[in-house]
């Protein structure tokens, strides 16, 4: 059963974690211009947010 709880949490964070990026990546280009965030950058933001 813990396994499978495993799983589950993983999943959400993994949606979770594709969710924060999609909204990072839907920016307009100035504002992600002005917050300094790139492609990696966003990648980066949205595991932190999400997996710490």
């Amino acid at each position: 059963m813990k396994t499978l709880s495993s799983l589950a949490s993983a999943a959400r964070k993994r949606a979770a974690y594709r969710r924060t990026l999609a909204e990072l990546n839907g920016l307009p280009s100035k504002v992600k211009a002005d917050l300094d965030i790139d492609e990696a950058r966003a990648c980066e933001l949205a595991r932190t947010a999400i997996y710490g």
